[in-house]
């Protein structure tokens, strides 16, 4: 699409990252408004009237005063997707686990559910097996990284209401990836 308006990929990889600032602001706004907890957007793209700059050792500092950062703009380049800068970000700052929220979606399937309506959801699956079934729930990139760094993925219905709170305090919904 973006190249019949006469963009590149690289351009379109920018404003793709632009929007996901957008969402975090958004997302600060909504979670501002429901919690006295002081939240903050970072990125990796400079928009510093709106955002902070992604900075390793001050989310580090924001995170242990307990505030809630909300990490925006990937890693800042283009021609990266969003997933393994997500991955890449949990371990910088060594994140318990990713949840990786989805639309209209509960957890990894053996095949696409909204196309076969035998498709089985995996409770838990390893990096190795999402791998070896071709599972495109993430990129193949974000899924080595992972793997390599045991970070354990929790993939879950965004629209869900309760499951992300749940799942930070020990509950299994959806699909939990893990390392071996």
């Amino acid at each position: 699409m973006a190249e019949g308006w006469g963009i590149s990929r690289a351009e379109a990889d920018n404003i793709g990252m632009l929007g996901t600032v957008m969402n975090a602001l958004m997302l600060r706004g909504a979670l501002t408004a429901r919690t006295e907890t002081d939240v903050r957007v970072m990125t990796a793209v400079p928009i510093h009237s709106v955002a902070e700059p992604f900075i390793r050792l001050k989310a580090v500092y924001h995170l242990e005063r307990g505030f809630i950062v909300v990490l925006a703009g990937g890693i800042g380049q283009p021609y990266v997707t969003t997933d393994y800068p997500a991955v890449q970000r949990a371990l910088e700052l060594d994140a318990d686990a990713l949840l990786v929220a989805k639309h209209g979606v509960d957890g990894v399937y053996d095949s696409d559910p909204k196309i076969n309506p035998n498709a089985k959801r995996y409770t838990t699956l390893t990096y190795e097996e999402a791998l070896a079934a071709d599972i495109r729930i993430m990129d193949t990139s974000a899924f080595v990284l992972a793997n390599e760094q045991a970070l354990t993925m929790h993939v879950f219905d965004v629209a869900a209401v309760g499951v992300m709170r749940s799942i930070c305090e020990g509950g299994d919904f959806g699909t939990r990836i893990t390392a071996k």
